[in-house]
């Protein structure tokens, strides 16, 4: 299975994707999900074999770079993918001028797989859209 991961700014798939995974799947309403912040935001897209499969949404916020909204269909989860997009998305912030730090908000279930990519947990857990979750950062090597 080939994944390619590239930027975009077409965002018809990122979103019909967002749809799949967070709206319909985890029932994020959406207000919530389609926050109005798309428009200041890098999109990565992830294709197999040309089909839209994952998607994730980075934010500059001074020094920090925010990955969110990552998503990956269900039927490409534990194929590597998701780690993919997160290195992607990591190669992408760091190239940016000043960006010193990665922050995610990661839903509670999913710490472990960010802590093997070596975010650092922090602060209390949350409730965000319904869903449990907690605060994430990882500090870029220059």
């Amino acid at each position: 299975m080939k994944h390619d991961i590239i930027e975009t700014t077409d965002l018809t798939h990122c979103h019909a994707l967002r749809r799949t995974v967070f709206i319909e799947e985890q029932n994020v309403s959406e207000a919530e999900e389609m926050d109005g912040l798309d428009h200041e935001a890098i999109h990565l897209l992830a294709t197999c074999d040309g089909t839209p499969v994952g998607t994730a949404r980075l934010l500059l916020r001074g020094e920090t770079g925010k990955i969110g909204r990552v998503a990956v269909l269900r039927t490409h989860r534990g194929t590597g993918l998701g780690a993919a997009i997160m290195r992607m998305a990591e190669e992408v912030l760091r190239s940016r001028p000043g960006v010193t730090q990665l922050y995610l908000s990661a839903q509670t279930h999913a710490l472990p797989f960010y802590e093997k990519l070596g975010y650092t947990a922090y602060g209390p857990e949350y409730d965000d859209a319904g869903i449990p979750h907690r605060d994430m950062e990882k500090r870029l090597r220059s």
